[in-house]
């Protein structure tokens, strides 16, 4: 049996690709991208070591709900590469070839070894690419405009490709309230957004504990 390092997992996602998502969220990261909001996935001992079984069980669930796609990210999902070729197979052979797969990478592919490839190939489409603080991005769902939108499948370049060169003049974010009573905020903020959103909550006594765009 396969397992996975998983941060969190939730559904459905908005923010992350088109439609209704299964966002799974990966533990452990090693680029540790300055400016990264999710430094909280770095530590690849933190998190939860969940059975791929138990991800495709939610796959189906989602699927069930109506979910048009699954999302991962990280973390960074290509350092758990076996288990992940596992949950991505796992996801398609379950779907009805209507939901698509994107996987977010801070690697780019001349980077990818053969263990990082083949789980790759499984995705209909993927985001690659380090973050970069430095070069803020319109484009969607990159948060750095280094970061590409490649597409591997038919059904990959019917779903992503009108959003290759998309701009947008807000980034999609959800706001939502997780199982322990944390809030969640899934998407790709522009720069400095998270910031000043704090600091605007601070204004009204509003403060956040253990933001995860800090150490």
């Amino acid at each position: 049996m396969a397992w996975l390092r998983v941060s969190r997992t939730y559904y459905p996602v908005t923010a992350l690709g088109p439609g209704r998502r299964l966002g799974v969220w990966t533990q452990g990261c090693p680029l540790a991208c300055r400016g990264c909001m999710s430094r909280h996935t770095w530590d690849p001992g933190d998190g939860e070591r969940v059975p791929v079984t138990r991800l495709l069980s939610l796959w189906r669930r989602a699927l069930a709900a109506g979910a048009t796609g699954l999302t991962v990210s990280g973390g960074e999902p290509l350092t758990q590469p076996d288990a992940l070729v596992e949950l991505l197979s796992g996801a398609r052979d379950a779907g009805d070839g209507a939901a698509d797969i994107l996987l977010y990478t801070g690697y780019e592919p001349a980077e990818f070894d053969e263990a990082m490839r083949a789980a790759a190939d499984q995705a209909d489409a993927l985001i690659t690419g380090r973050y970069d603080v430095g070069r803020p991005t319109r484009l969607l769902w990159r948060g750095s405009a280094n970061q590409r939108l490649i597409v591997n499948t038919g059904l990959g370049r019917a779903r992503f490709g009108p959003y290759e060169t998309a701009e947008v003049d807000r980034a999609p974010v959800q706001v939502v309230l997780g199982e322990q009573d944390d809030l969640l905020f899934i998407g790709v903020p522009p720069p400095g957004a998270l910031g000043r959103m704090e600091r605007a909550l601070a204004e009204q006594s509003v403060h956040l504990r253990d933001v995860s765009w800090r150490p």
